[in-house]
């Protein structure tokens, strides 16, 4: 009986550790199988490679335009922008522009309404009558004076009282003028108690600062006005690219919300560094557009030149995640070419493909400019058709995982 129940006991242990094997060789398996997952790798067998026709190259040497990426906005220069005031105060009494209006030069933007006005036509009004009376006191002296009549001394004094009265008329001319009241109508007795404010140029209103009713005090501008048409582009650059930047240069650019890029010459470069480290360049635009406005951010791009830069068809490039990447074949695994063969049973043999992120520069000619990363070697087969096929199998099979 004793024998017996040892006898059972020794096949039950046996059992449990034939058991536990089994589960430590499954697991180790499993292991194996996990630590053999590459996730940067795709396998194609031999019949997908050739379906898909997947094709291999290398980098290569081509003259792509090298640039220097940066941001800013749409500027109007100092020149082409001005306020509109008034030299004199006053209640507004009529409003005839409003902000995003076209106005031509000389277009009536305002009128104010002030008592000094009328005063100021007033002693227009009444110098130009006295300055006619001395004129008629003058040439009666300078007859008098020729016919031995008159002391040469009323002359000098009707002659002095002219020209005083002479240069008031004129001060009191300038006035009405800076108020823009016709003097001619004024010395018909027109007289008006307002006064018209006229756009001195063309342009857009970017800004009006007043409404009906409200009292400017002289020179408080208005409006503001901006000359669209030659607005420029304003851009930063870092201070370490400025040596690659040159007056004359290209710049390409595209404003918020513009799907057209647009050109723009480098006409100035700035001499002071701000906080960041950046350094301000400006370029007139050269394909002006309605659609630009003043105040529009903007991407951008310096051109520097054509120069030799390491480069990929376009179709090598992809992008997942935000990331560039590439594909390249890994070593020791060859495709075949053999259509033949593919058919005849290689369908199990599995065709490795490596992806390797990569930073883009400019895209020129159906080229792209790349930097690998470092240690790269320049001779790996890379994809150059058919990667996105590559990256589609590969999130397919993380989704499946």
């Amino acid at each position: 009986m004793h024998n017996s129940f040892y006898k059972s006991v020794f096949i039950i242990t046996l059992f449990l550790a034939a058991c536990s094997s089994k589960k430590t060789e499954e697991t180790k398996v499993v292991a194996q199988t996990t630590e053999a997952h590459d996730p940067e790798v795709v396998e194609f067998t031999q019949t997908q490679y050739n379906s898909v026709g997947v094709q291999l190259g290398s980098v290569t040497n081509k003259n792509l335009t090298s640039y220097i990426k940066a941001s800013g906005t749409i500027e109007v220069p100092p020149q082409q922008t001005i306020s509109i005031t008034s030299p004199y105060g006053g209640n507004i009494k009529t409003m005839n522009v409003i902000e995003g209006k076209f106005i031509g030069k000389g277009q009536v933007v305002a009128s104010i309404e002030n008592p000094e006005f009328v005063q100021i036509q007033q002693d227009y009004m009444e110098s130009s009558s006295q300055l006619s009376f001395l004129k008629q006191d003058l040439i009666r002296q300078e007859e008098l004076v020729k016919e031995n009549i008159a002391a040469r001394k009323s002359l000098q004094r009707a002659q002095s009282e002219y020209n005083t009265m002479a240069a008031r008329v004129e001060g009191l001319k300038a006035k009405l003028r800076m108020i823009n009241i016709n003097a001619d109508r004024v010395r018909h007795g027109n007289f008006t108690p307002r006064a018209n404010i006229y756009s001195p140029q063309g342009g857009y209103v970017t800004k009006v600062y007043a409404n009906i009713g409200k009292f400017v005090s002289a020179n408080e501008a208005v409006a503001d006005l901006a000359n669209t048409s030659n607005m420029l582009v304003r851009v930063r650059v870092f201070e370490k690219d400025i040596p690659h930047v040159s007056l004359g240069q290209a710049i390409r650019f595209r404003a918020t919300g513009d799907s057209t890029e647009r050109l723009a010459t480098v006409f100035l470069i700035g001499k002071d560094i701000h906080e960041d480290r950046t350094v301000d360049v400006q370029a007139r635009i050269t394909t002006p557009s309605p659609k630009l406005l003043p105040g529009m951010f903007v991407n951008a791009i310096v051109e520097l030149g054509a120069s030799a830069t390491p480069a990929l068809p376009q179709e090598a490039v992809v992008q997942s995640g935000g990331k560039n990447y590439i594909f390249i074949l890994e070593k020791d695994k060859k495709p075949s070419t053999d259509t033949t063969n593919a058919k005849e049973g290689t369908e199990d043999q599995t065709i490795s493909f490596r992806r390797i992120e990569v930073s883009v520069g400019v895209t020129e000619n159906g080229f792209t400019a790349v930097t690998v990363p470092e240690g790269f070697n320049m001779q790996s087969k890379i994809v150059i058709k058919g990667a996105y096929d590559l990256l589609s199998k590969m999130k397919n099979s993380e989704e499946e995982e």
